[in-house]
């Protein structure tokens, strides 16, 4: 069935943006020098085209790293995001993203993180302190966090981020799932397909508790429909899986040119759109990628049927984190962000 015209401008608009990330990534160190500043001083002066105003399709990102606050409310604008599900990144913390959710409710969605890249964290975690869990505990009896994440437990290693390799059902990761399942939010986790079959303990274990796999573990298609079909608990979050390139290999896509989601994943999908959702992983380094990473969610959302696109674009999210569709958050316009 042919595209129609709102879904073919996305498209030939996401092949722009990824083949300039594309060009921006083989520049290697230039990208991590754009735009590194500290969240309450940086701004943006991304480029603005009269297309990057046309008509979006209304989605919350599931996945932002808050590293500046202007440069996040200029690209939810420009990009038809509604909300954000927000928590640090390298140049931010648990503390500015309480500052950025508070001048932002309903807009920004913030999760807490005690994730063992943080340097001051990792002893915590070879430790296993249980202090560290009191922090976290204390956070969530705030109320304001809406959840736990991103969490990586495991993660391999990438430029800027030291590998993390930490026991999937030891005592920090069980101790998370109990605080989850004590406040009633979910757990964004980083967990590499490696250490999936720890992982299914982990759901096992706390089959009260929904946990979110930032995306998807990169698992295959097969990999993917058995996990969700044993674990009711499971969601897969679909940040890095919409992209043309991934910068550390090509099979994390579930794209077969660039653009096209492969038909096999879209009917996976489409059979369950309660247990995805999207996110883009913007972590406000480069312009250029995190442009291309919104133009891609909007292709990928293009692409599903009507009733499908609506779960997989809000719906699957907002009920995890507890927030009635029908009252989230308007788009607004960033002029006023301090």
């Amino acid at each position: 069935m042919p595209h129609p015209p709102v879904a073919i401008f996305h498209s030939l608009l996401a092949v722009c943006l990824i083949t300039l990330a594309a060009n921006t990534w083989s520049h290697g160190d230039a990208v991590d020098k754009v735009r590194r500043q500290p969240l309450s001083a940086a701004t943006t002066d991304a480029p603005r085209s009269d297309l990057a105003q046309a008509e979006r399709i209304p989605f919350v990102d599931a996945h932002v790293h808050l590293n500046s606050l202007p440069m996040q409310l200029d690209l939810m604008q420009r990009w038809g995001a509604s909300q954000a599900v927000v928590f640090w990144g390298g140049r931010s913390s648990n503390e500015s993203v309480t500052e950025g959710a508070r001048l932002h409710p309903g807009r920004l969605i913030p999760f807490a993180s005690i994730s063992p890249e943080r340097t001051a964290y990792r002893p915590h975690w070879e430790g296993d302190s249980k202090a560290l869990l009191q922090q976290l505990d204390d956070m969530l009896a705030t109320g304001l966090f809406k959840g736990i994440g991103e969490i990586s437990a495991v993660h391999f290693p990438s430029a800027g981020f030291a590998e993390t390799d930490f026991g999937v059902i030891g005592p920090m990761m069980t101790g998370i799932m109990e605080l989850a399942r004590k406040h009633k939010v979910p757990v964004m986790v980083h967990v590499e397909s490696t250490r999936m079959a720890d992982l299914e303990q982990l759901l096992q274990r706390f089959p009260d508790v929904p946990v979110i796999w930032a995306h998807g573990g990169y698992t295959p298609l097969f990999l993917a429909r058995r996990m969700l079909d044993r674990y009711p608990n499971l969601y897969y979050e679909l940040s890095a899986r919409t992209w043309a390139l991934h910068p550390r290999s090509p099979d994390y896509t579930i794209l077969r040119d660039g653009v096209r989601v492969w038909p096999e994943w879209l009917a996976l999908i489409e059979s369950m759109p309660a247990r995805f959702m999207v996110g883009t992983d913007a972590s406000h380094r480069s312009a250029a990628s995190d442009e291309m990473k919104y133009a891609s969610v909007q292709s990928f959302l293009a692409q599903l049927k009507p009733g499908a696109r609506e779960q997989v674009a809000s719906g699957t999210l907002l009920r995890l984190v507890g927030i009635d569709p029908v009252v989230a958050a308007p788009l607004q316009r960033p002029a006023s962000t301090p």
